[in-house]
């Protein structure tokens, strides 16, 4: 068990040293997201603006700017859209390798992309958040526990997303090609999770719709946590409840795809 342990934590820290050779395209990362974040940040002043300051589904001025930064720091972390290796490597037989190794193929990508998220975390995350509160007006939670909250809450989406995008992924034992999918999906899931704007700006309908699904777990839940909005275990009970939900649901389809491997183009 405890090689077993070792082995998957070497995993994950060769993840992190992976994707921490990429530091060009880190920097060009989070400089496209801090310049949406002043977008956005000016955007939605001009909301507050014309609304006299008024607050909008619960969130004021501070705390909407506070949640811009989160979430633009936050994207890099959580990775709602990233480019797929695992349905690059179904399409072209690739997967036959990883599928004869002595692992749980299912965890071992896991822990590359927790590696992949630690090292977002360091290199994306705090250098947006230490921009917002610097430079704007920031809600910094006044209750220490919300720090360890929002770590775990940050840990939970990531095993949300992980596990979408492994689904994602293994649609390609079926389709061949799965970009369609997956751009959809690209295209749907930052809206749905909270990246755009607060969702409690959208109707009430809408968000009650959404509270049946993993996309508010992703990213709105976590920046809830921080800026004390909403019942902080009801949400990590739910991140929770999805990212064991998903994962059983990858398990089993992935179980069933090992019987339908489709080699294509070798």
């Amino acid at each position: 068990m405890c090689a077993v342990i070792g082995c998957y934590l070497r995993i994950t820290l060769a993840g992190f040293h992976r994707y921490s050779t990429y530091r060009q395209a880190v920097l060009a990362g989070t400089a496209t997201n801090i310049v949406f974040g002043l977008i956005k940040v000016g955007i939605l002043s001009g909301v507050f603006l014309a609304r006299d300051g008024a607050s909008i589904g619960g969130y004021d001025l501070t705390t909407t700017i506070t949640y811009v930064w989160l979430g633009q720091g936050l994207l890099g972390v959580v990775d709602l859209w990233s480019e797929d290796d695992l349905a690059e490597r179904i399409r072209t037989g690739d997967i036959v390798v990883d599928l004869s190794r002595p692992w749980n193929l299912q965890t071992a990508l896991l822990c590359t992309d927790l590696g992949r998220a630690g090292y977002s975390a360091i290199a994306r995350f705090v250098p947006q958040l230490l921009l917002g509160a610097v430079f704007f007006p920031f809600r910094w939670p006044d209750d220490p526990m919300v720090a360890p909250a929002f770590v775990l809450s940050t840990a939970l989406a990531v095993l949300v997303s992980f596990n979408l995008r492994f689904l994602l992924g293994l649609t390609t034992f079926w389709l061949l090609d799965s970009r369609g999918v997956r751009s959809l999906y690209s295209i749907a899931a930052p809206t749905l999770a909270g990246l755009e704007i607060p969702l409690s700006f959208f109707p009430g309908w809408a968000q009650h719709a959404l509270s049946f699904t993993p996309f508010p777990s992703m990213l709105q839940f976590p920046i809830n946590v921080f800026v004390q909005d909403g019942p902080v275990l009801a949400m990590l009970a739910q991140q929770l409840l999805w990212a064991l939900l998903l994962a059983a649901t990858a398990r089993l389809v992935l179980a069933r795809a090992m019987h339908k491997v489709v080699v294509q183009g070798g």
